[in-house]
């Protein structure tokens, strides 16, 4: 079975950062890609399952810390956040070579079908993946109006 996938050229163009290298930018111009050190925004994926009793959600957030990670849950409304701090230095002795630093916040909100019992949700991260247990609250709070 072939797996399929939604490509989307103009995402992929708006995550790169065409000056993030810009120094380097028309060294060797017409001899290499033009955007060869760009490095692309963090992009968080899901994956959200259900059986009859809970919501199962898998995020993957790699290089975060998990104090770094924010759930929230408003009846049916799930907010993922997370903040990613990345920082490289290279040193010759004491003397400091390359220096780079990359802080930014990664976010996804959506709805789930059924409302979300948040006193008994759970949150487990490791190895990159958030992994989030929501079960479904009891009982319907949906109230049908009639049409007059």
């Amino acid at each position: 079975m072939a797996n399929i996938t939604r490509f989307d050229p103009l995402n992929e163009l708006t995550r790169i950062d065409p000056f993030g290298d810009f120094d380097n930018l028309f060294n060797g111009f017409m001899v290499r890609p033009v955007f060869q050190g760009a490095t692309a925004a963090p992009q968080m994926r899901l994956e959200v399952s259900e059986d009859d009793k809970a919501y199962t959600v898998k995020a993957e957030i790699p290089g975060v810390e998990k104090e770094d990670i924010h759930i929230s849950v408003d009846g049916n409304l799930v907010s993922i956040s997370a903040e990613v701090k990345k920082e490289t230095e290279q040193k010759e002795g004491k003397k400091v070579v390359h220096s780079e630093r990359y802080y930014g916040k990664v976010a996804r909100s959506f709805a789930l079908d059924k409302e979300v019992e948040q006193g008994a949700a759970t949150a487990k991260y490791a190895d990159g993946v958030l992994e989030t247990v929501l079960p479904k609250k009891q009982g319907s709070t949906a109230k049908r109006i009639a049409v007059d």
